[in-house]
């Protein structure tokens, strides 16, 4: 049985591509380039839908907020980087987006979950925040968090 991720516990290493803010069209990064640092990474089903819409332009309209916590903050779909770059441009998004094609960092933090729409089971990643510390621990999580109460939480949380 796979272990679930709890505060406390160190949060998972990884490699992915960056888009957007400081990472421009695109580039590789990882948790552990980021030590040192606290990070927020919240992880959403899909670029330019109406709940993922509606968080993304949250932390945007709340992006000197939560730097001013000293906080970086990165979301994470299984979005192309292309996909991605569309999205930002769209919604004028200032911090990255980071492309998980591979599954690899939803896997990792247990949120590549089953769920129904419609009665009609699939696979996709589950709403769902983590908020690491500098020294890489895992701080807070928010599981099924609401769009429109993302960034107060995380605010109070940093």
């Amino acid at each position: 049985m796979k272990h679930t991720l709890q505060p406390g516990d160190i949060a998972p290493d990884f490699h992915a591509t960056a888009v957007g803010g400081p990472h421009g069209e695109g580039q590789s990064i990882s948790l552990s380039s980021l030590h040192g640092k606290s990070v927020v990474l919240y992880f959403y089903p899909k670029d330019d839908t109406p709940g993922c819409t509606t968080q993304a332009c949250g932390v945007r309209d709340n992006h000197a907020s939560i730097l001013a916590k000293g906080a970086l903050i990165y979301g994470v779909s299984i979005d192309s980087p292309a996909s991605h770059a569309k999205f930002i441009a769209k919604h004028q998004l200032p911090f990255p987006l980071l492309s998980d094609e591979s599954r690899a960092i939803v896997e990792a933090y247990g949120v590549w979950v089953e769920k129904s729409m419609y009665g009609k089971k699939y696979m996709g990643a589950e709403r769902t925040t983590f908020v690491i510390s500098p020294d890489g621990l895992i701080r807070a999580i928010h599981r099924k968090i609401s769009p429109a109460d993302h960034v107060p939480t995380i605010l109070k949380d940093l």
